[in-house]
């Protein structure tokens, strides 16, 4: 064995141990400092910062949010006392570019509650990354909203979801290969690690079922599956989702869901079938079909609000999580 003085030290000496740490350290600091360098945006301060810019329109504070999905544009109208902000004018929002998606904040009342309205939302596969996809939700609750109520448009997987009937979330899969908690995250935000064992809230959801039975409107329960897209699936993919228990599928939600999640809001969300999946359709699927069919069924989730949203106002318990 080397000699200690020739400057050979033995794997297990306190030496060694000594350098094997530093170099460590040194190896987690160059790591850090290459994350630090791309640091995950938009961030915090771009939200507070687009929350200063809204709070000028406010025209009472918000507790209840709403994002509406593909085609789903007609739930918006008849707001009271209507503010419409474009997202280009919104600091740091990002813009929607696929038809269907307007990309316009609605600020106003909805039978007399004050209510903030997403009219469209970016996707992964319009190229944008998972922080820019939740950004919309986040400033959201950063603004004070407290319940969400999240929409998209869906293929149906399960029998029930046929075109024009509504599923009311009770899970879902992520099969997106992203999560905007990855990364470098501001503590503001909440919690990194989120548990998602209640993501939907159980009691807006019995809420939701309850009132579309009163009111004779085709809804259900059932788990969401979330896909990358832009191509619809295939049949042996659908084949697959069967098998894990997806009841609908589509190529949004997921990501605000985790965002909204890891903030404290709670959540209600509602994808509107506009389709059956595909090997379970009997013609080509197409987006203009999602556009029509989702533009029919808008009348009928407007008419499933303007049940719920009052109701909603009177379901806030303290937040979990203040960012």
């Amino acid at each position: 064995m080397p000699d200690a003085s020739c400057g050979f030290s033995s794997p297990g000496s306190p030496d060694s141990d000594g350098t094997e740490r530093e170099h460590l350290e040194l190896k987690l600091n160059k790591r850090h400092s290459r994350l630090a360098a791309r640091d995950v945006l938009p961030g915090y301060g771009e939200a507070v910062q687009a929350v200063r810019f809204l709070r000028r329109s406010l025209p009472a504070q918000p507790r209840i949010g709403i994002v509406l999905g593909s085609g789903l544009a007609d739930v918006a109208t008849g707001l009271e006392k209507l503010t419409r902000i474009p997202y280009q004018a919104i600091p740091h929002f990002p813009q929607p570019t696929v038809e269907g998606h307007a990309g316009t904040l609605h600020l106003g009342f909805w039978g007399g509650v004050p209510i903030a309205v997403l009219e469209g939302r970016v996707h992964l596969y319009e190229g944008y990354s998972a922080a820019e996809v939740v950004f919309p939700v986040r400033v959201l609750g950063v603004m004070g909203v407290e319940t969400l109520v999240l929409t998209c448009a869906a293929g149906g997987i399960a029998r029930r979801a046929t075109p024009g009937s509504f599923m009311i979330f009770s899970d879902h899969l992520n099969l997106l290969g992203q999560n905007p908690l990855v990364g470098l995250q501001n503590s503001r935000w909440g919690a990194g690690f989120v548990d998602m064992g209640e993501a939907y809230d159980a009691e807006l959801r019995r809420l939701a079922l309850s009132v579309a039975r009163k009111a004779r409107i085709k809804c259900f329960a059932g788990s969401y599956a979330a896909v990358l897209g832009p191509s619809f699936e295939t049949p042996a993919e659908i084949r697959a989702l069967q098998r894990l228990g997806a009841e609908a599928v589509g190529m949004s939600t997921v990501l605000e869901v985790i965002a909204a999640r890891q903030m404290g809001l709670r959540l209600l969300a509602i994808a509107t079938i506009t389709n059956r999946a595909a090997g379970l359709a009997r013609h080509p699927l197409s987006h203009v079909e999602v556009l029509d069919v989702g533009k029919r069924a808008a009348q009928e989730l407007k008419r499933l609000l303007d049940h719920i949203i009052p109701l909603l106002e009177n379901c806030h318990p303290p937040r979990a999580q203040t960012p």
